[in-house]
């Protein structure tokens, strides 16, 4: 299957500060992809990559097989938003629209649907001036959503929604993928990301961490199997003797670490232990999160990169 997405080897430096180091992933169709990572991590600068905003040190960064550059009408096929600022403020969101549907050969009409996709109907007549934060991120999607794409990239796309305005997020999102069409998010709203995405690829210091399914990777880093049984003395003695780990949880319940369910079960079934209960239970991905990245909260508490760096090297 061909990849909507890949990165291969992609590396990237601002003088002596190297932003991103030999990086690669790829992206299937169908799929919803957070992009995760401290600030400063690399995130940025890699999506910028990937659009053709930045030209890579080594490496590719190609988009239905191709460099981004080398797209036959690229607008039609990617939607993107990296900033919710790019707006001139005495246009109409309506106005905002049909310029940039103009530049792509769009008719006037198609900002009148995709404003009713992101729900600004009732605000297409008012300067964007106006707007909060929230609603020039909407209006950010619907500019993104012109072409119709086949591919969505966003940075932050829950910045500034109202919780109902994030679960309505999270439900477009899932929408847009079922149909076969590709999303990827970079954001730092851990909780938010693990109820929209099925897979994580987690970037520090500018290399690539991990890249997995959200539900193997909260399964297998930091998680337990819990179990519940009567017979919870002889059933830790028994995992002990396979040289496993057990932490009591009450006097009828074990979690046991490192392992699987399916591995304590047969584990259970050799020593004539009664099983009522065997659930893995995975860690947040928050937690998978600090513990991946060295326990870094920057991207947790949204500081910002550090001043020193210039703008067009912050990554």
């Amino acid at each position: 299957m061909t990849a909507i997405v890949r990165a291969e080897s992609l590396s990237k430096r601002f003088g002596r500060l190297t932003a991103v180091e030999d990086l690669s992933f790829e992206l299937a169709a169908g799929t919803i992809t957070g992009f995760l990572g401290p600030n400063g991590a690399g995130k940025t600068t890699t999506l910028r990559m990937l659009l053709g905003l930045a030209a890579p040190t080594s490496g590719r960064a190609l988009v239905f097989d191709q460099l981004y550059a080398q797209l036959q009408q690229p607008a039609l096929r990617i939607g993107a938003v990296l900033e919710a600022t790019d707006f001139h403020p005495g246009r109409s969101g309506r106005d905002h629209l049909r310029t940039l549907g103009l530049a792509a050969g769009l008719p006037d009409s198609r900002a009148d649907e995709v404003l009713a996709l992101v729900e600004l109907n009732d605000a297409a007549k008012r300067r964007v001036k106006g707007y909060s934060l929230g609603m020039r991120q909407r209006l950010g999607l619907a500019a993104a959503l012109l072409g119709d794409p086949e591919l969505l990239v966003l940075d932050e796309p829950a910045n500034g929604l109202d919780p109902e305005g994030v679960r309505w997020l999270r439900d477009f999102l899932r929408a847009f993928a079922s149909g076969g069409r590709t999303v990827l998010i970079s954001s730092h709203v851990l909780a938010e990301v693990a109820q929209t995405v099925d897979q994580v690829l987690i970037i520090n210091r500018g290399r690539l961490v991990v890249e997995s399914s959200l539900e193997q990777l909260t399964a297998q880093v930091g998680g337990a199997v819990r179990v519940r049984t009567p017979g919870v003395e002889q059933l830790r003695q028994a995992l002990e003797r396979e040289q496993l780990q057990t932490t009591a949880s009450n006097e009828h319940v074990l979690l046991v670490h490192g392992t699987t369910s399916e591995h304590v079960g047969d584990v259970a079934l050799a020593a004539g232990v009664p099983v009522h209960e065997l659930v893995t239970e995975g860690s947040s991905l928050e937690q998978v999160f600090l513990e991946l990245t060295g326990g870094d909260g920057s991207a947790v508490s949204g500081a910002t990169p550090s001043a020193a760096v210039p703008p067009e090297a912050k990554p």
